[in-house]
């Protein structure tokens, strides 16, 4: 199962990896970063939350090759805090988010994430959760669909792609994948076709929508904060502009009032931000090169200077 983990090495450089700390994994998958974190965990223990039963499976056998060190999580992020403190793990020395898809996610056709291959309408991480794509798609009214289309696609013929979903399930429920990008392709002009595919924003924002990426994030990434230790570090990689918006926007808050005190020579450890941020970070050429789904990505990091 090949899944090639995005910036990589940038983001295991930046949590600067302490052998006997604790870390944590928000974003399990195919376990591309946590394995190049236990390698480096001697003493130190290794969380990671995944709500993909299949991710867990795999990647439980990976891990137990490195080390025992670890826990994995059956649980989604936003649970981030309450899960940790079951555990009595109340401080951390570095969390992770890794926001897109996992590869064998996407090439697996029956998950139906994949607007290449035939699959019913699906696209649920946890295959517990009751709302699918199906649902999304066959019965969410036309604004509703609209809205999430334009907003968590950034989708500029979502009006037209919302008509076409409704004039075909009217006459018929869309099932597969394969139908829905029939409906879509039949939506947008022929010109926009040539530039894209064009049910790849589509299927964005409804896989966002199935899976509720967005409305637990600005929750998850504070919680995270409050769980880091001094000095501890955060990294967040996003594929979306939404999600980028919401990581920097969180940050930023968290980093508070820093233009009043950043000309000063020497600044008081009460005035210090809690959060120091750093400058974004974006896949290198030759990453681009080998790895065309990093094209999308950026990293943020931010390192925690003092406790609120």
């Amino acid at each position: 199962m090949k899944h090639i983990s995005v910036l990589l090495n940038e983001t295991i450089k930046a949590l600067d990896i302490k052998e006997d700390g604790v870390y944590v994994d928000c974003t399990l998958g195919y376990a591309g970063h946590s394995s190049a974190i236990l390698k480096r965990l001697k003493k130190g223990m290794l969380y990671a939350f995944d709500q993909d039963a299949e991710a867990r499976e795999f990647s439980e056998n990976v891990l137990g090759k490195i080390g025992s060190n670890f826990e994995i999580i059956p649980s989604n992020f936003v649970n981030l805090k309450e899960e940790l403190n079951k555990r009595g793990i109340v401080k951390v020395d570095g969390i992770l988010f890794d926001l897109g898809v996992s590869s064998p996610q996407l090439d697996d056709g029956a998950r139906g994430f994949s607007f290449h291959v035939d699959a019913p309408l699906d696209m649920r991480m946890d295959q517990n959760n009751t709302l699918s794509a199906y649902q999304v798609v066959n019965f969410y009214p036309y604004e509703k669909l609209v809205k999430i289309i334009r907003e968590y696609g950034e989708e500029k013929y979502a009006s037209s792609i919302a008509k076409g979903i409704e004039r075909k399930r009217n006459i018929k429920k869309i099932e597969t994948t394969l139908e829905l990008v029939d409906v879509i392709s039949n939506s947008v002009p022929e010109k926009y076709k040539r530039l894209t595919h064009p049910a790849r924003r589509t299927f964005q924002a409804i896989r966002i929508e199935v899976n509720k990426e967005l409305s637990v994030l600005p929750l998850a990434i504070n919680d995270a904060i409050d769980l880091l230790d001094v000095g501890g570090v955060i990294a967040v990689i996003t594929f979306h502009s939404l999600e980028d918006k919401i990581c920097k926007d969180s940050f930023n808050k968290r980093m508070g009032n820093y233009e009043l005190v950043k000309n000063l020579p020497i600044v008081p450890e009460e005035y210090l931000p809690e959060l120091k941020v750093l400058k974004k970070i974006k896949p290198s050429k030759k990453e681009l090169e080998d790895n065309k789904r990093s094209r999308s990505a950026t990293l943020r990091v931010a390192i925690k200077q003092r406790r609120t």
